[in-house]
This record gives C-alpha cells, structure tokens and sequence, in this order.
C-alpha cells in the first residue's frame, strides 16, 4: 500500500507547471505510483522508512515494530503472467508461482530498469475460525488458476446472472476440487468471497492427519488449547495467531483518511471524497481477487493523470458525497476483514479506471 498526493512545482514542461508528487512508501505500490509519475511528467519524491524497496515481499529474519512482514517460504498465489506490470513482463526463466525472493528480485529488476532508485529517499529506524475456501493454484488442464477464473466472459456472468445463480455456481466452482463440507472447510457463510486460501497441500495433508481442523480457539492454559466443541489439546509448543493486518496512516492528520472501526472511505478505493481537490489518492487499499500489481499499475495511471490534470475523478466533490454507492467501505481492522468484507471483481474494477 502507498500514498500519492501532489503540490505545484516551480519547474516548466512544456509550458506548464509541472506538479510535484510525495510518493510514501517503495513497496509494488510505491514503485509503480513512482513509473506512472515519471511517465506523466511529474516530479516524483518517495519516502521509504526502511533502508530498501519491496515493502511487504521483503523478507527479513528479524521483524522490525510496526513494519508488516511475509515468512520465508511465502509463495505467490497469483501467476506471473497474470501479476507482472503491463510493460515489463516477467523473465521467462520464472516459474509461473514465485517464492518470495524472485518477487523481490522483479522489484528490484523493474526498479533499475526504469532508474526509479533516484527518486527514493530511504530512511533507517535503528485455527481457523470460520472456514475457509480452499483453492489449488492449478486449475483446468494444468493451467494457473488466476488464468482460468479471471475471463471477460466469466466475470460477465457473475455481473448479469441473477445473485442467486451466481452464489449457487460459485460454491459448485469452490468445491470442485473437494467438498470444503467433507473437510470442515466450509465457511460459515459461504457465498460472502472471502479471501480464499491457496494451497495445493491441505486436503491431502488432513486426509493423513498431518492437519487436524478445529473450530476456534475459547481458551488457552499454560501447555494446551481449549476449542469451541469443549475438546482439548494437550503439550501444544507453539501457537501463531494469523490475525491479519491493522490499518493506519500516522503520517497523515486524521481528518484526511479517517480510519473508523476498522474501515476508511474512498472514492474508487482511492481519493478521500472530502478533499476540495483531489490531491491525495491511497494506492492498493483493496483487496481483488486477483493480482494486485497489475491493479495498483492501473490505480497509480489514473491518479497521476488526475494530479496532472488530464483527467478528473468527479466534476465537484458534491458529485461524490452525492454518489454513495461509489465510495466504498476499504481495508477493514483484521478480525472484522476476514469476517465480513467482500472481494471486488477483479475485470470490472480494472475496467473503471
């Protein structure tokens, strides 16, 4: 995730004031906000708090206070076709899922090709509890399973079909590969698209009791853990609480980006919808179900050109207060996210901007 917003400079392109630009962050959403800013003539700054690029997908042994960190075998669930930026493919020596560190080694490839470093400022500071869909990153005839899911004429379906055909075809399409019911998958609500778990081991590894699912944990004791059913586990050696993410902008005043139990505002999941002129647009604060990269690419095209003024996200931010249904509720606190939120349909959202 990064933040955008733009001031007047005092340098001239092409006869006009060219537009100076504060990119937070050098993450995928920092780097690409940085390209898109370069590619409009803009003056791009980006303030990086850490001492390298790659936000998130950098991983480090020792995890620093308040920086979000991935572990060391994370590998992507979407594939590299479908996750690369629109003019820069991946190598083709990449396998089509990438750990981590190839990842970051795009990043980096992707950084020094467009000689993006020159612009980073770094700085150093010395159970699952309502089931899940469960999906495996090969899909039909082998092919990754982004691929297959993400068509023009299936996302046309699940746009005009009636909600309840479209619920009743995605939970046929979910337990394809196994019935999640069968494996005590099965989410408690099962037609809200949560964030689905990739992972081609799972079932196959509950089925040798490698795995034991449970429900959710309602107490714990020195050496065991207490769940929902009343059944114990005893001499349990570690326990890791996989509660997500917190949302909070500590370099913005609050009445820019308000974050309110758990869920902040924007227009298009971008542009604050108070401000008089939209001069400040928060990149990747949505959750698609697809890849992010190429949708943060898209996000950081229209608010360069919006900061440049070749393009304008409403005529009045009347328009916008005026248009509820556009400003959707974003990035909820972790616990309400995994519960309640909604993924967006990868095709229609690239397709707005």
């Amino acid at each position: 995730m990064g933040e955008l917003c733009s001031q007047r400079g005092s340098a001239q392109r092409q006869g006009h004031m060219a537009k100076k630009v504060a990119v937070i962050g050098a993450g995928v959403s920092g780097l690409v906000s940085l390209k898109c800013c370069v590619d409009e003539g803009l003056e791009p700054t980006c303030f990086e708090r850490t001492e390298d690029i790659g936000g998130l997908w950098r991983f480090k042994e020792n995890v620093e206070d308040g920086r979000a960190s991935i572990y060391r075998s994370v590998i992507t669930n979407t594939s590299k076709e479908m996750s690369c930026f629109s003019d820069f493919p991946m190598p083709e020596d990449f396998p089509n899922f990438l750990h981590n560190s190839k990842l970051l080694e795009y990043f980096r490839i992707f950084a020094k090709k467009f000689d993006l470093l020159k612009y980073i400022q770094f700085q150093v500071f010395i159970s699952t509890r309502k089931g899940s869909w469960v999906l495996s990153r090969i899909s039909e005839d082998g092919y990754p399973w982004d691929s297959v899911f993400h068509t023009r004429f299936s996302s046309m379906l699940r746009n005009v079909l009636p909600r309840a055909i479209v619920k009743w075809m995605l939970e046929q399409q979910m337990n394809r590969w196994f019935n999640h019911e069968n494996y005590g998958l099965q989410p408690e609500n099962k037609y809200l698209l949560k964030e689905p778990v990739l992972n081609d081991d799972l079932p196959s590894r509950i089925l040798y009791g490698a795995v034991k699912v449970k429900p959710r944990v309602t107490g714990l004791t020195e050496t065991a853990a207490i769940f929902e059913d009343e059944t114990v586990e005893e001499d349990i050696d570690v326990i890791v609480f996989a509660t997500g993410y917190t949302f909070a902008f500590p370099f913005l005043e609050e009445s820019l980006v308000k974050v309110e139990d758990g869920r902040v505002s924007l227009y298009k999941h971008m542009f604050p919808p108070q401000l008089e002129k939209a001069t400040l647009a928060c990149m990747g604060l949505i959750q698609p179900l697809g890849s992010i990269f190429p949708t943060v690419e898209l996000q950081a095209r229209w608010a360069t050109r919006v900061f440049k003024g070749t393009r304008t996200p409403m005529s009045s931010p009347h328009i916008w207060k005026s248009k509820p249904q556009n400003v959707r509720d974003m990035g909820t606190s972790p616990l309400r996210r995994r519960q309640a939120s909604t993924f967006h349909c990868y095709c229609s959202y690239m397709d707005i901007q």
